[in-house]
């Protein structure tokens, strides 16, 4: 009997690795499972920029992008960067300022990484011909093209419909568009901004109020996703069986919150109040690794770790513990974005169980 067409261990796609600083250089973090082509890193302890590292526009000097900031591509190289990919990890190389990203002597780190499909190849599928690197398998694609100023639409690589893509100009300081298929009733006509607080707001300028298919997605004439001979990075992820789901949930106000049925039990969950103003709320299955005690970073603050317990971690979703503005307003419209760390019941029926 199949009981799941979702993946059986989806660590092999997708693992958080925290780790102590110790000011090494160069060094590399080892632990992830597979070589990275998508990595996310925060300083857990001291405030600063996040770093974010791809296969396709590399690493090293000049790569680092800030999910909090709007800065062009090559920010906060003296915070130290991300120096390579390895097998098992990422080679990291420190700072010259006290406020080290990556690697600063008394701070705790914590990296989450993707796998897509190495540097990525041509892909012509499109209106604008773009560089991808693709894991159809788990539902992650990363996308490079190259801006004209016209409604255009691009090759994704994925083979299934995006549900969230994030979007962001190399070369300028514009804003982090995101399209999330569970935003609104019309997604396609409306985006989210993920270096701010900010509501979800209306404008043909970003998808031309255009679904994405299974092979394309359509941008705009706005600056952030299409400025002519501008070139731009996208993540793009589908939903896949036991391993990803992106969806959205109404707020109860209450600790004694709303259930999200994910289908697996999570290892990262992303959350954004879509409806109002609110934190982007990222949390993850091993920075403190037990329940209740799941502690917050933002992908919109440059913000150390928080203290305040937001959900319990479950077997088959998440459950919100807090009536936190951040993920759980009366009323209020969210989010999110979800990895597993196993299914709910793999394909030869074995349970996951709960934490």
């Amino acid at each position: 009997m199949s009981y799941t067409n979702g993946l059986d261990k989806p660590s092999e796609h997708f693992n958080t690795v925290p780790y102590a600083g110790d000011s090494v250089t160069p060094t590399t973090k080892t632990g992830v499972g597979f070589q990275p082509d998508f990595v996310w890193i925060r300083n857990r302890t001291q405030p600063g920029y996040s770093a974010l590292y791809d296969s396709v526009r590399g690493a090293g000097l000049g790569k680092a992008l800030a999910s909090e900031m709007t800065s062009a591509e090559g920010i906060g190289e003296d915070y130290g960067y991300v120096s390579s990919f390895a097998s098992d990890g990422f080679g990291l190389t420190v700072g010259v300022t006290a406020y080290d990203t990556v690697n600063r002597s008394g701070s705790n780190y914590v990296a989450w990484n993707w796998l897509a499909g190495g540097a990525g190849s041509l892909n012509e599928v499109g209106s604008i011909d773009s560089t991808v690197s693709a894991n159809t398998t788990a539902g992650f694609s990363i996308v490079s093209y190259t801006g004209t100023g016209s409604v255009a639409t691009i090759g994704h690589g994925l083979g299934s419909v995006p549900k969230m893509i994030l979007v962001k100009n190399r070369d300028a300081a514009d804003a982090w568009q995101v399209y999330h298929s569970a935003n609104t009733a019309s997604p396609e006509t409306d985006y989210l901004v993920l270096n701010t607080t900010a509501a979800t707001a209306d404008s043909a300028t970003r998808w031309n109020d255009t679904t994405p298919t299974s092979s394309l997605f359509t941008i705009g004439t706005g600056v952030e996703v299409n400025t002519s001979s501008e070139d731009y990075i996208a993540y793009c992820f589908a939903d896949v069986k036991g391993y990803s789901k992106f969806g959205s949930y109404i707020g109860n106000g209450n600790a004694d919150g709303t259930f999200v049925n994910t289908g697996f039990k999570p290892a990262w969950v992303m959350i954004k109040m879509s409806s109002s103003t609110s934190n982007w709320t990222i949390l993850d299955n091993l920075r403190e690794g037990y329940n209740v005690d799941n502690d917050p970073l933002y992908a919109n603050t440059s913000s150390a770790e928080g203290t305040t317990d937001l959900i319990d971690i479950l077997s088959n979703g998440f459950k919100l513990r807090s009536s936190d503005a951040s993920i759980n307003t009366s009323g209020g419209t969210y989010i999110y974005m979800a990895f597993a760390s196993s299914p709910f019941v793999t394909s030869t029926g074995i349970p996951c169980t709960a934490r």
